[in-house]
């Protein structure tokens, strides 16, 4: 029988790892701040802004949330990223992607001081997940590291999933899940293979994946014969439908040759937001010189 690995319940265990971290942090005289904004009035973001916003509130962190209007002009966004750099209460900065279409993503996201880059996207953060050859090495110097990809492989961990010498293979190659993952799952000594739009017969490198991780963006885009048995499948895809929610996977189908795959909604989504909330305290205790 499949195992359903459950990103709410997972997460559920790690926030309360942070609530205890928070609570003695404060004893300390240290209480970690989260600094929000949003641009505009995109309505996935802002219930992504409102989960993140609670889920703060629960756990200690100070949460600083900032909204900004859709026709700001970028010059006055990087002003307020200044401005929440030198903010001591401050320790780690997200902006809400995406950003309307004349504010350069890039230019906001480099605007983050890198030590409040809780997101782990600042081009130093990468640099450093980049050069490192193993998890000890990353864990050893306290990084930041892109939030959904470290839910993945938290969720695999904690669901006893053996990562190393495991084949994996990534369908999607962003730089916000797809390279990240495969530098991560390599740390964890997996063999990994990302297949993206130009892969010549996806389902035959598919069918090779001991773990499978869909973050293409297509709904139902992994199909049960591109699947071996016994394989694990991570689904990070979330897809709006007339029917509701679902993933990249076609979950009913693929599940019955899986040995555990993540359900959508209720997989990664959760844990890309614990994870946020680990950056946060990792960095209120490295600006503290804790």
């Amino acid at each position: 029988m499949v195992e359903l690995i459950s990103g709410t319940e997972i997460s559920k265990k790690i926030q309360a790892e942070l609530k205890d971290e928070t609570a003695q942090l404060r004893t300390r005289g240290i209480t970690p701040g989260l600094a929000t904004i949003l641009v505009g009035e995109d309505e996935a973001s802002k219930v992504y802004i409102g989960q993140k916003v609670k889920t703060c509130e629960r756990l200690g962190i100070t949460s600083f949330h900032h909204k900004l209007p859709q026709d700001v002009k970028e010059a006055d966004l990087l002003k307020l990223i200044d401005t929440l750099n030198k903010d001591s209460k401050v320790h780690g900065i997200l902006c809400q992607l995406p950003l309307p279409k004349h504010i350069k993503a890039d230019n906001v996201l480099l605007a983050i001081s890198p030590d409040k880059d809780v997101d782990g996207f600042h081009l130093l953060n990468m640099g450093r997940l980049l050069s490192k050859k193993s998890m000890k090495e990353i864990e050893q110097e306290k990084m930041y590291l892109p939030c959904t990809p470290h839910g993945i492989i938290q969720l695999l961990r904690r669901s006893n999933v053996n990562i190393a010498g495991a084949e994996a293979v990534i369908v999607g190659r962003s730089n916000i899940v797809g390279k990240p993952a495969a530098l991560l799952l390599m740390a964890e000594n997996a063999t990994v293979t990302i297949c993206h739009s130009n892969t010549r017969d996806i389902g035959e490198v598919t069918r090779r994946a001991d773990i499978l991780v869909a973050a293409i963006g297509k709904p139902k885009f992994v199909t049960a014969d591109m699947v071996k048995d016994g394989v694990v499948v991570i689904d990070v895809g979330v897809n709006r439908l007339p029917e509701g929610l679902c993933g990249d996977v076609d979950f009913d189908k693929v599940k019955e040759k899986a040995k555990a795959i993540t359900p959508v909604p209720g997989g990664v989504g959760p844990m890309t937001i614990a994870m946020l909330m680990l950056n946060t305290v990792k960095a209120s205790k490295k600006l503290s010189g804790c």
